[in-house]
């Protein structure tokens, strides 16, 4: 997809040969700088101040290694990473990523979506991205604790709560933050509980940050529906992955009365016309972190597990790519399009091809990307930072209403900026251009730096 714009195309240019080999964080500049051109048309201040330039380099980029013992006793080298993008809004925010797959390219371009997701979100929050290539599968407890101490040994010197303020992400769940919280308490001699979120509720944690990006983007796809007159009502939703975002996204579409009828693990998927049973995946993924096709054994005739393919050729109403980057290709997109599909939004990080979400929007499938789709996330960890600054603590029925409202703003700021910029119902470029305003101005109004 070409850039129209000259100048959007000669800081692509520049982002290609000073980031090679970085496909992903290519590929995450590409996509919003593609929205940009009637900015750039209207005001012309946001070119001549480099604030695009600006935005396409990270503050700061900190690289590290990261040494520790296995159970065997042998020394362990992993790689650990914290892209500190832009702080124009607030504080950096954004998660940790422990896998195998995690390189510089990848949490840059985690750190780029994620400031514009925080700007969304209407939040003082900035953008900010980390992690570590180390794998956490197979590995006893005493060996990711070993890990993440030696991980924030190094990572405690730049973060902060009014700094950087990281949460997880893949591979970073509960028992990872309580581990990186305790060493940085060790290290400190500080309860400076502000400085991590995701932390457990009886030590500064927030409700419904688990659920939060499930729930985060099924009410998103509420507004969608509300704003075209419908509802879950009867519709026919599929998920990929099985995960945190897709198990809280399956519990809330059902409680607004649609039904999940398939979801994914990289074996393969699940098929249960009857609904997915939230109560036996939940048991088998998160409690005993077995292969999705136990579901199928133990659930019974009405499920069925499908090996080494993917979930998207499942017919359905509504798709949510919950699991990881770039795992919907144009073929499938237009798998789902053939099948009826109107509606498809990302609970994962760009989970859609470029050629997919060119299948959608010319097929006239709503597409709503990540940036703005997915913000529960971290603005449930922003609640939680307002919670730990004020010593105070939430209920899960006021957390949630916040939550619900902070996600209702997202989508109509994020309708109203396409309606404005001469994209009516284009949710990717309302996204981009409403993120990208907010981050701007602050900017301008800062000065150069």
């Amino acid at each position: 997809m070409p850039i129209l714009h000259e100048k959007l195309h000669e800081i692509y240019d520049e982002v290609l040969h000073r980031n090679a080999g970085e496909t992903e964080f290519h590929q995450a500049v590409h996509e919003v700088l593609d929205s940009l051109g009637p900015v750039v048309a209207k005001h012309p201040d946001y070119t001549d101040a480099a604030v695009m330039r600006r935005l396409c380099e990270p503050e700061r980029q900190i690289i590290f290694r990261v040494a520790w013992v296995d159970d065997a006793g042998q020394v362990q080298i992993n790689r650990g990473f914290r892209v500190e993008f832009n702080s124009a809004l607030g504080p950096y925010k954004g998660g940790l990523r422990f896998h195998p797959s995690v390189n510089l390219g990848i949490v840059k371009f985690l750190g780029f979506e994620q400031t514009f997701k925080n700007s969304l979100t209407g939040m003082p929050i900035g953008g900010g991205k980390g992690g570590s290539d180390f794998d956490p599968k197979g590995r006893s407890d005493g060996e990711v604790m070993r890990f993440c101490q030696a991980f924030m040994t190094e990572l405690y010197r730049h973060i902060g709560e009014h700094t950087d303020v990281p949460a997880g992400d893949i591979g970073v769940g509960g028992r990872e933050i309580g581990y990186l919280f305790g060493q940085y308490k060790r290290i400190t001699n500080r309860f400076e509980s502000g400085v991590l979120t995701g932390k457990g509720i009886a030590w500064g944690g927030s409700q419904v940050r688990t659920e939060a990006t499930g729930f985060g983007v099924v009410f998103f796809v509420d507004e969608i529906l509300r704003a075209n007159a419908d509802s879950f009502d009867g519709k026919k939703v599929v998920i990929s992955g099985s995960g945190n975002v897709a198990i809280y996204a399956i519990e809330k579409v059902e409680k607004l009365g649609g039904t999940v009828i398939a979801c994914s693990d990289s074996s393969g998927y699940i098929v249960d016309e009857a609904g997915i049973d939230l109560e036996l995946l939940k048991e088998i993924k998160e409690r005993r972190r077995e292969r999705i096709s136990c579901y199928a054994d133990e659930r019974g005739p009405s499920a069925r597990f499908i090996e080494d393919s993917t979930v998207w050729e499942v017919p359905c109403d509504i798709a949510l790519p919950c699991a990881t980057q770039n795992e919907l290709n144009g073929h499938d997109a237009a798998v789902l399009a053939k099948n009826g599909c109107t509606i498809v939004a990302e609970g994962a990080n760009m989970p859609c091809t470029p050629e997919a979400v060119r299948v959608f929007t010319e097929a006239g499938v709503v597409f709503a990307p990540g940036k703005a789709a997915n913000a529960g996330g971290v603005a449930t960890s922003a609640l939680e930072m307002q919670q730990n600054a004020s010593r105070d603590s939430w209920s899960f029925e006021h957390t949630e209403g916040r939550l619900a409202e902070i996600m209702r703003g997202v989508h109509d700021r994020s309708l109203a900026t396409a309606d404005e910029y001469g994209s009516p119902g284009n949710y990717v470029v309302g996204a981009n251009i409403a993120g990208f305003i907010q981050v701007a101005d602050a900017m301008l109004a800062l000065g150069v730096i």
